[in-house]
């Protein structure tokens, strides 16, 4: 009887490819991206962990004077000063504590406390936003002057409304809780 078998031959080598034109264009373009999105990662966890620091932080640390940074504060509303013709904004905000559990008390407090440290701020250019109000929360971004103001170029403003139900009324102790529908 015959047999019949199969062997393997040895296979040819495989010709070595040379990487193509359009494959090269994405293997630089995927490069290019990546090294983008680790970049903005790396100066994004750079440049701070906060997102804004407080009016104390600022006029606590004299090397701060001049540099562009954010902060945040409490706009009182009596010191609110707009003129339309110029577009010549200032006004005055309130330090507000980092921390804090109640953002609308906090925001109250501060306005109200003869005690805390306030910071004039000046804009020029710039149309009066509607939420500009006494107890608004101020995110700023500017630099301040050797002048002591803070000159803003950009103002984000957390309306106050958004809190009320949060802040006592005149005459009303901080403590007591404010229930609708009692008498």
């Amino acid at each position: 009887m015959a047999e019949i078998g199969w062997t393997k031959t040895a296979e040819a080598p495989k010709p070595h490819r040379a990487i193509s034109g359009e494959r090269l264009k994405y293997l630089i373009g995927g490069g290019a991206l990546l090294a983008a999105v680790v970049v903005l990662m790396v100066s994004g966890t750079l440049s701070g962990m906060r997102y804004f620091i407080t009016v104390d932080d600022l006029l606590a640390d004299e090397s701060l004077v001049g540099q562009s940074v954010r902060i945040t504060g409490a706009v009182i509303g009596e010191s609110i000063n707009y003129n339309p013709e110029t577009l010549d904004l200032s006004f005055t905000v309130a330090n507000v504590p980092a921390e804090n559990d109640d953002l609308g008390m906090a925001l109250h407090l501060a306005v109200n406390n003869a005690d805390a440290q306030r910071l004039e701020i000046v804009m020029e250019n710039e149309v009066k936003p509607d939420l500009l109000v006494n107890e608004a929360q101020a995110i700023l971004t500017g630099t301040l002057g050797a002048d002591g103001k803070f000159y803003a170029d950009s103002l984000l403003l957390k309306c106050p409304s958004r809190f009320s139900e949060m802040v006592p009324e005149a005459g009303e102790s901080a403590a007591e809780p404010v229930i609708e529908g009692e008498a």
